[in-house]
């Protein structure tokens, strides 16, 4: 069963283009993580709040990337990363037009 991860943390930026700049070799890396479907970028200026949408094939590996990610973040010294890992369920979500995977 897919798995949706939605992970959010306080942040001062950059963001919009100066994101796509300063994150590219960073979302290079996401890009290539086994089981990822795909990840919205996500990022409220107003509000000092940054993260994303993930779209996971499975459990594992949406476990495996949020541990991943957890250090990540420790390491660039953010410690308060709200995440959640949900199930979808495909069927209604198909119904509604949702991309569950990968060309």
């Amino acid at each position: 069963m897919p798995r949706l991860v939605s992970i959010e943390f306080s942040s001062d930026g950059p963001f919009g283009a100066e994101a796509a700049v300063a994150y590219a070799e960073l979302a290079d890396d996401i890009a290539a993580e086994d089981g990822l479907i795909w990840k919205v970028w996500t990022e409220d200026p107003r509000t000092s709040v940054a993260g994303g949408a993930y779209l996971f094939a499975d459990e594992e590996s949406a476990e495996r990337y949020i541990h991943k990610h957890t250090q990540r973040l420790g390491s660039f010294g953010i410690t308060d990363a709200r995440i959640s890992n949900l199930g979808v369920n495909e069927q209604l979500s198909a119904t509604t037009f949702a991309v569950l995977q990968r060309d």
